[in-house]
């Protein structure tokens, strides 16, 4: 066991002892006292000081708590947790104290020593040299003294203390090890002693209240080496940026039109050029450029709402992964070119118009007509007599002719609907159809075609709508001799009558086709020009 190594304490306590026993077999006790008694003083005052410190340290806990309590309160509340446990420590050493001065001094007004829980060192006079009293409640008769327990509370103050550094400190663990050690030891004769009875057996009372201070200054030392600790992990695992930048962001877009605000978000942004991030969106890493900004970027293959994102991770100085999840959006819309001829401004009555409506800046399903003048509005699109569609995102069927129609748009702009100035219509009625003949109107015409043709149909070349207009009746005039003889159909196909006048016709002949009455698909009827041929 003679390897075995001894605490710095332990050789001090040995060598107080040694120093002790040689001063008193010196007949110099008296000096040996005020030895022990200007260390204890110096102890005292070393206990002092670091509670002062230690107070300071915890109103720092404090003042970082209620600056940003969620980054600094939960060390506030273990920081507190130590000065329980400290104070338990010290409390009970300090109550041994007392024990052991009141039993040698006597308690009661001619008690100088003891002041409530304070103790004068130069106040002991009665027994500062006792070896008894101490051992007897420090050691006891059957090694049941309160040493015991002292170091139960010295031994679990330290395993918290080592706990609360989670590893993470290990050259304040090993001094909480060695400050704060109840190991058994060897004595001067090179015995193996437990731990009790190697501190305070036998030792004069001021040696032992000597020693007890000692352990009051390593419970406020160990205190005061772990909040430190505590403290420093307050920003511990906060980022630090050695470049600042300002950054403007629009909030909606650069482009605004009249009568909007412009919004943008200003900010500083900081970065630390030493440590890149790493950004993933999906199972890819994206490239970074100079300025460890990360560049997304992929083709947008259909239209409408796109939504991505995906995670930025950086290490934190103390060396854990942090992760900032984020996520984005954009419209996809199809490419075009928006050209208006104002002057063409024009709807018709009597059916539906396609009205397409758009405002830069805003996605389509933002945007509404609110309001349509001289005139209905839904929404849906106009499909012509062959089954085809015309484009458009409203439907509006003016009301009468010849009053304007004005069409109200809002949109949702920055979360708020804002209404458009109103853009103006011309209201005219349908455009008035040509009757065809033999798929003509008009001009020279054969016999054989005159002959085979059926009846009248009504058309409009060069109309964007494809309409239908119905020939509800038309008269046939033919002049033979002098004679004219005119028939009437009451529809679209020729009569019997109409059909023996056209097999008389001979060549130069004419063939007039008048009172032409057709019916549109606004319900109204209208008078189509005549149409004359001269049969070749």
């Amino acid at each position: 066991m003679a390897h075995e190594r001894l605490s710095p304490r332990q050789k001090m306590i040995g060598m107080m002892y040694l120093v002790l026993t040689a001063m008193l077999a010196l007949n110099v006790s008296k000096e040996a006292v005020e030895a022990f008694r200007r260390v204890d003083k110096g102890l005292t005052q070393a206990i002092a000081n670091y509670s002062i410190k230690n107070n300071l340290i915890y109103q720092e806990f404090d003042r970082a708590a209620a600056e940003n309590p969620a980054k600094a309160g939960k060390y506030k509340t273990a920081a507190y947790q130590v000065k329980e446990r400290a104070d338990e420590a010290y409390n009970f050493i300090q109550g041994l104290k007392i024990e052991i001065i009141n039993k040698a001094e006597g308690e009661g007004p001619d008690n100088l020593a003891v002041k409530g829980n304070e103790i004068d060192i130069d106040a002991v006079e009665k027994k500062i040299d006792d070896t008894n009293i101490p051992s007897e409640i420090l050691i006891g008769a059957n090694q049941n003294g309160k040493a015991n327990a002292l170091k139960a509370i010295l031994a679990e103050y330290r395993e918290f203390l080592i706990g609360t550094l989670e590893g993470k400190n290990p050259t304040v663990e090993e001094a909480l090890r060695t400050s704060l050690n109840t190991d058994d030891g060897k004595n001067k004769d090179g015995e193996r002693e437990p731990w009790e009875t190697l501190n305070f057996q036998t030792l004069p009372l001021v040696a032992v209240i000597c020693i007890l201070s000692e352990y009051q200054v390593s419970v406020r030392n160990a205190e005061t080496e772990v909040l430190n600790y505590l403290y420093t992990q307050i920003d511990a695992s906060s980022f630090k940026f050695n470049k600042l930048k300002a950054i403007v962001i629009p909030i909606t877009s650069n482009y605004v039109t009249v009568g909007n605000n412009y919004e943008a978000q200003v900010f500083i942004s900081a970065t630390d050029t030493t440590a890149s991030p790493k950004i993933t969106v999906g199972d890819a890493v994206l490239p970074l450029d100079e300025t460890g900004k990360g560049i997304y970027k992929v083709r947008a293959s259909s239209v409408g709402a796109k939504r991505w994102g995906g995670v930025i991770s950086l290490k934190a100085p103390d060396g854990t992964i942090v992760p900032y999840p984020f996520d984005a959006s954009y419209v996809v819309g199809e490419p075009n070119v928006v050209v208006s001829a104002t002057g063409m401004n024009v709807l018709y009555t009597g059916i539906e118009n396609p009205i397409d409506i758009s405002v830069p800046g805003v996605s389509p399903d933002k945007i509404k007509i609110s309001k349509v003048t001289n005139g209905t509005v839904t929404t849906g699109r106009v499909k012509n007599p062959q089954g085809e569609y015309f484009q458009g995102n409203w439907i509006v069927k003016p009301t009468t002719p010849g009053q304007p129609a004005q069409i109200f748009v809002t949109a949702e702009v920055n979360g708020a609907i804002q209404q458009f100035p109103p853009v103006v219509y011309r209201v005219k009625p349908l455009p008035t159809p040509i009757a065809v003949f033999a798929g003509k109107s008009g001009g020279t015409l054969s016999r054989g075609s005159a002959v085979a043709a059926q009846g009248l149909f009504a058309t409009m070349p060069d109309f964007d709508f494809q309409l239908v207009y119905n020939i509800t009746e038309f008269s046939v005039l033919y002049s033979d001799r002098g004679e004219d003889f005119e028939f009437k159909s009451t529809g679209s196909t020729l009569t019997s009558q109409q059909k023996d006048i056209i097999n008389r016709l001979t060549r130069g002949k004419n063939l007039f086709f008048k009172d032409i009455r057709a019916v549109g698909p606004d319900g109204r009827t209208k008078d189509l020009p005549p149409i004359v041929f001269k049969i070749e």
